[in-house]
């Protein structure tokens, strides 16, 4: 006998948290057994952050920003400290958060000093008048918030460098040489049914000219609503822009009454059709926990207030 709707709510997660470390050519070829112990054990400890906050009653957004800390203190990911080189050999790093309450956000782009760009983000939808601040205004105002500074050297991993030596040397072209997108996020829903979702990057490998990929981006890589889910992507930024990635999978949740996994599926579905690859992470009021990836693989992870819980790389991990 199924479930009817009020046994089916009953039976849904207090609360839930999703996070992804970045999607890509994920095979267990081409990742060291210590490089898969390193990831796993950060994604855990990740998914602690995020589900102590959610466990204790504490909001999406708190969840989030935490989760996300964690993923850009850890030189496995592409954001915060191992964050990957533009083609000067500097790292830049972008960020956004939203609350799906209000659907306030808060974005930034091409920071060079603020240890957790995630928190950047949360401050400027917070203690100031704007969605979006970038480069040396983001950094002034970093400092005006008093966030913990970093000196440029803390974001560079010799691996990363050797990455952008590689690309050049290898004139492969203008994205990751080692088609991993490393970008990091997290989404959440708290026992009170509200939903958050946070991003944080250093884009990709070589990145010329000022470019800003998805991540950043309100609706391409990061949207939260209460009404329908929240999103977090990682991929060929390109791509996630021009579709609107986040927003176009919330938008056909709310209008067309799929599940988050099945709009979820159905834009990653059209993503592939324009030759963009990556994948997405989304959970709803309702406690939902999925991801959809076009990709070998994604770093990724959820926990739910039941007891569920998983940290997965490659794709036949589900």
């Amino acid at each position: 006998m199924s479930a009817t709707p009020a046994s089916a709510a009953a039976e849904a997660p207090k609360w839930t948290l999703v996070i992804h470390g970045g999607a890509g050519v994920l095979e267990r070829d081409r990742i060291t057994p210590q490089q898969d112990r390193e990831v796993r054990a950060a994604l855990a400890q990740a998914l602690d952050a995020g589900s102590g906050v959610l466990a204790s009653g504490g909001s999406s957004l708190d969840a989030v920003e935490a989760a996300v800390k964690v993923l850009e203190n850890d030189p496995n990911f592409n954001a915060g400290r191992g964050a990957v080189f533009t083609y000067e050999g500097k790292n830049e790093l972008d960020a956004a958060i939203m609350d799906g309450r209000t659907r306030a956000a808060g974005a930034v782009a091409r920071v060079t000093r603020t240890k957790n760009p995630v928190s950047l983000a949360r401050k400027v939808m917070e203690d100031s008048p704007h969605v979006f601040l970038s480069g040396e205004g983001a950094d002034q105002f970093s400092v005006e918030q008093h966030l913990e500074q970093a000196d440029p050297s803390w974001f560079a991993t010799p691996e990363r460098k050797r990455q952008l030596d590689e690309m050049k040397a290898k004139k492969v072209g203008w994205y990751d040489v080692d088609l991993k997108y490393g970008t990091v996020g997290a989404v959440a829903v708290d026992a009170k049914g509200h939903v958050a979702a946070a991003t944080s990057t250093g884009g990709l490998t070589g990145k010329r000219w000022g470019r800003i990929g998805d991540s950043p981006i309100i609706g391409a890589g990061t949207y939260a609503d209460d009404r329908a889910c929240a999103i977090s992507a990682t991929g060929a930024g390109e791509y996630f822009i021009r579709i609107g990635v986040a927003h176009e999978i919330c938008a056909r949740i709310r209008m067309t009454g799929e599940t988050p996994k099945q709009a979820a599926d159905a834009v990653i579905a059209e993503l592939g059709t324009l030759g963009g690859t990556g994948g997405v992470i989304v959970t709803g009021p309702g406690g939902n926990a999925d991801w959809s990836f076009n990709t070998p693989g994604m770093y990724r992870g959820k926990a739910t207030s039941d007891g569920t819980r998983k940290v997965a790389i490659y794709g036949d991990e589900d």
